[in-house]
């Protein structure tokens, strides 16, 4: 018979950090319980907003979780940096056509311009690597 010995588990003390976790966020319910901000910009109309983090620096990005109403629609926008989007609920257009349904994630690439729309209502996790640039 062999025997394997294991060294003792080494206690590890607690590091300190700070840790934002959202749960069910593919559910109504989890994402009714956040607290949503009316996003107020020219050009944009029906958007609500729960910002998760907003970096600094020269070309600050952004996570966060996009509410449109039936009928809403962004701003016109240069994307100065990647954007990854990733549909929760609902159903999300890009001016050029593309239709969006929960599970599609799309990457905007820098220096593409766009503007999104909804009929029915949607939900969207946004992470902007650069803020955007309103196009008139």
């Amino acid at each position: 018979m062999s025997v394997v010995t294991r060294p003792a588990a080494v206690a590890v003390p607690p590091q300190k950090r700070a840790v934002t976790v959202l749960r069910d966020i593919f559910d109504p319910l989890g994402l009714d319980s956040l607290r949503w901000e009316r996003w107020e910009e020219p050009g944009r109309a029906g958007v609500d907003v729960y910002r998760l983090y907003v970096t600094d620096g020269a070309a600050p990005g952004a996570a966060m979780i996009t509410r449109m109403a039936p009928g809403a629609h962004g701003d016109l926008h240069e994307h100065l940096g990647y954007e990854l989007i990733l549909v929760l609920e609902g159903e999300l257009y890009n001016d050029n056509g593309d239709r969006y349904r929960p599970g599609d994630l799309v990457v905007e690439q820098p220096g593409s311009i766009h503007r999104v729309s909804t009929d029915t209502g949607c939900t969207v996790l946004g992470v902007r690597h650069a803020p955007t640039r309103p196009v008139s």
